[in-house]
């Protein structure tokens, strides 16, 4: 790890973000150049609306009484859960650990009954409208009047969380009782499938071959009637319908199918939201994708949205669930991936959602499920929780497949193992800046003994886990300096010498998790640096280089250094205070051990420093 310099050691302090003050109003255009939303910080907790809390029962027969069940025995239909049941179990949630709240889609819906009725939100009608059955009765449902949605972000606000709005770009309704993709604008039919007058639609046969690229990205999936991305009215409409949504207090999006649309449309789409809403946070559903597949990591990185890792999920339900055969190698064998992503830290992690069956079906086992959840709160990525996880929810009929993975939530115990597990570890994520920002890497491993590091600047965190048998084992150079320490979860002692770890004795199913909090960065402005596509050799060092005196005056021995996170990406922070309200210019560079430093091969970068607040750069080197 290389040494910090001594002037920027002595400007760290404890804390974290640079706070913006309530008092401290800045222009759009000045936020574009300060504040920049954080994610990887954040745990999400995903909420499939329906089918978590009823706080309004008024509202719950909805526009048409046939598509509710009040006995909630037909699982293809309303069973009432509602904003306001959101906003009564905000302190729960909050109590949890939670950070960010991921709702299932909030829009209009098609209020016919196929199969199902469209409870889980992906058969949208009107984009600018909100389902009257989530809000009061008898409550305006356009986004242009304040309803119950406004209140719920006011309370989220009030609490310091982020609400995520579930979003599909991609297609609208199926063929119900002969109506398909009727579209509404606030109310005005715009669209209609079976009378596709002005092209709004591609009329294409459902995909038979789920490998063939064009079939993805042209054709039906289950018959839902599929958006023309190339009809520039279809293009305003989705735009500045997710806008209204953005200025009612939405933080981020989670987006539906996005390998079913092309590249382009998403440079497209997320530059003009960002440009609206410079802060905004997404990533998609890249469905079953895996990072040896090629096309998930180039869709992150030509588009810059972040997506689910299933690679991961998978990797975790086989090993910890199933006990495939590799075990913890199976888990390894996506973090040794991670470098084919410029983001590898800001995916969104989780073992199991609304599309497939809940962990505790494939293995009715909290001890298991507590490893699982141990993994995706101190990993890489951004944790994601599937509603009632704490409370052990899940049912099991059909192997607890759709719709059997959404039933009601209805246990709000906070003396659950794993509640009390995942608010530890969500606290102690938002604490040690090595776990939400820092590298990983494998300490110890076998089938059934993972230990890996994560690592930043002077902040540490060891995490180890026994899915087998009692045993004893011993970990070589844990990095953590020599001390007593107790683990965040059971509170048990572990001593460290010589920074070994001697004869732990590890219980079945046991997590243990160590960590070592150093110095945060701290500094008038502070700027989140990413490098991304430069090749270095073991003992190089990347550094930021510039015209002012935080970064070195060109001087390269007192240029700032950044830290390794993987083969494609470094990162660092970077505090201002001298150079604050300036203009900058810079570049990278990589020290080398015995030859002259590489320098980019570019005049240099600019950039405007704001007085105060956080910024993002994420530059790809300059060969």
């Amino acid at each position: 790890m290389v040494s910090l310099p001594t002037t920027i050691a002595q400007q760290a302090s404890k804390g974290f973000d640079s706070p913006k003050p309530e008092s401290d109003k800045k222009a759009d255009f000045e936020f574009f150049f300060t504040r920049s939303l954080e994610f990887r910080q954040e745990t999400i907790y995903f909420i499939v609306v329906d089918r978590f809390f009823d706080g309004d029962s008024n509202n719950d027969e909805g526009p048409n009484p046939k598509l509710y069940d009040l006995s909630r025995q037909h699982w293809g239909k309303y069973w009432g859960g509602d904003l306001e049941g959101v906003i009564k179990k905000l302190d729960y949630l909050k109590e949890l650990g939670i950070t960010a709240i991921w709702l299932s889609p909030l829009f209009e819906q098609v209020e016919e009954m196929a199969e199902s009725a469209a409870m889980h939100g992906y058969w949208t009608k009107d984009f600018k409208r909100i389902n009257p059955r989530f809000i009061g009765k008898g409550e305006p449902n356009s986004l242009y009047q304040e309803t119950v949605f406004d209140r719920l972000v006011a309370e989220m606000q009030k609490r310091g969380m982020k609400l995520i709005l579930d979003i599909v770009c991609n297609h609208s309704s199926p063929d119900i009782n002969g109506q398909k993709g009727k579209l509404y604008d606030d109310g005005q039919l715009i669209a209609d499938y079976h009378d596709d007058r002005n092209d709004w639609y591609y009329h294409n046969p459902s995909i038979s071959d789920w490998n063939d690229e064009h079939q993805l990205l042209y054709y039906e999936m289950l018959g839902l009637a599929t958006f023309n991305e190339n009809n520039a009215d279809y293009r305003h409409y989705i735009k500045t319908a997710i806008k209204q949504w953005l200025d009612k207090g939405v933080n981020a999006l989670r987006i539906d199918t996005v390998k079913h649309m092309p590249v382009w449309f998403w440079q497209e789409f997320l530059t003009d939201l960002k440009t609206h809403k410079p802060d905004l946070f997404t990533f998609g559903e890249w469905g079953f994708g895996n990072p040896n597949d090629g096309r998930s990591p180039q869709f992150v990185n030509d588009t810059g949205m972040s997506i689910v890792d299933f690679g991961l999920c998978y990797a975790i339900r086989e090993a910890i669930a199933q006990n495939q055969s590799g075990g913890f190698h199976r888990l390894q064998g996506i973090f040794d991936c991670d470098h084919y992503y410029n983001s590898a830290t800001e995916l969104i992690t989780f073992f199991d959602n609304h599309d497939m069956s809940r962990f505790l079906s494939l293995n009715d086992n909290g001890n298991k499920l507590r490893l699982a959840v141990a993994v995706i709160l101190t990993c890489r990525g951004i944790p994601c929780l599937y509603y009632g996880t704490e409370q052990y929810l899940h049912n099991d009929t059909n192997g607890g497949n759709d719709p059997y993975n959404r039933p009601m939530m209805s246990e709000w115990n906070t003396d659950t193992d794993l509640y009390q597990t995942i608010g530890k570890l969500s606290k102690l994520r938002r604490k040690n800046p090595a776990i939400s920002l820092g590298s990983q890497e494998q300490k110890y491993l076998s089938d059934n003994i993972y230990a890996y590091l994560r690592r930043y600047r002077d902040s540490r965190c060891l995490v180890i886990m026994n899915k087998g048998e009692a045993t004893t084992i011993d970990i070589d150079n844990t990095e953590l300096p020599d001390a007593n320490y107790t683990c965040v979860i059971t509170e048990r002692s572990i001593s460290v010498s010589g920074g070994r770890i001697f004869g732990l004795n590890l219980s079945p199913d046991e997590v243990i998790v160590l960590s070592h909090e150093g110095e945060i960065v701290t500094g008038q402005m502070v700027v989140r640096v990413q490098l991304n596509g430069v090749q270095t050799n073991l003992g190089e060092t990347v550094v930021v280089t510039g015209d002012c005196p935080e970064l070195g005056n060109w001087e390269i021995d007192k240029a700032y250094p950044l830290e390794y996170i993987n083969q494609n990406t470094w990162f660092g922070e970077i505090p201002f205070n001298e150079s604050a309200g300036k203009a900058i210019a810079y570049k990278y560079a990589v020290i080398r051990p015995s030859r002259l430093p590489l320098r980019e091969n570019l005049p240099c970068r600019r950039w405007i420093l704001s007085e105060s607040g956080m910024v993002k750069w994420r530059n790809k080197w300059a060969g």
